[in-house]
């Protein structure tokens, strides 16, 4: 079965449509993102073939793998410690969310490290409760050196 989805996922990466945004090259500050065209007289939204692809039915990805992260993983989203207790290993990975704090991250790596899950959004966090004792050890060493 891994190795159906791994076909699914490439394929769904190789079927992926790219549809340009009404006047994208005209303003510097439009995200190039899909947005529906509504004006009136939009030839985008007339469908004029010269003028850009529409989203339709058929660019989607494959059911079995929708929404799922490239390494073939199904996403969580992790706010604290505890939220790690529903999460399978073999299927899943964890995303920290952007809300949590250096310390509470710092628990849940921590955590996860110790559980076997995967993190798709690793940091390598400095406490500085830590640091402190460390930077006056190099102080006293470079004060001792003169």
């Amino acid at each position: 079965m891994a190795d159906e989805k791994t076909r699914l996922i490439k394929a769904r990466n190789a079927q992926r449509g790219t549809f340009k945004r009404q006047g994208i090259s005209r303003k510097k500050r439009l995200e190039d993102t899909w947005r529906r065209p509504r004006g009136l007289q939009s030839k985008q939204r007339k469908l004029i073939r010269a003028k850009g692809r529409h989203p339709k039915p058929g660019f989607g990805s494959p059911r079995a793998v929708r929404g799922m992260h490239p390494s073939g993983f199904e996403e969580v989203i992790v706010f604290n410690v505890a939220g790690l207790a529903d999460v399978d290993a073999q299927v899943q990975a964890i995303r920290i969310s952007s809300t949590v704090g250096g310390k509470k991250r710092s628990e849940i790596q921590a955590k996860a490290d110790e559980m076997d899950v995967k993190i798709l959004n690793r940091k390598e966090i400095a406490l500085p409760g830590k640091n402190s004792s460390e930077e006056k050890e190099d102080v006293e060493e470079v004060s001792d050196d003169e």
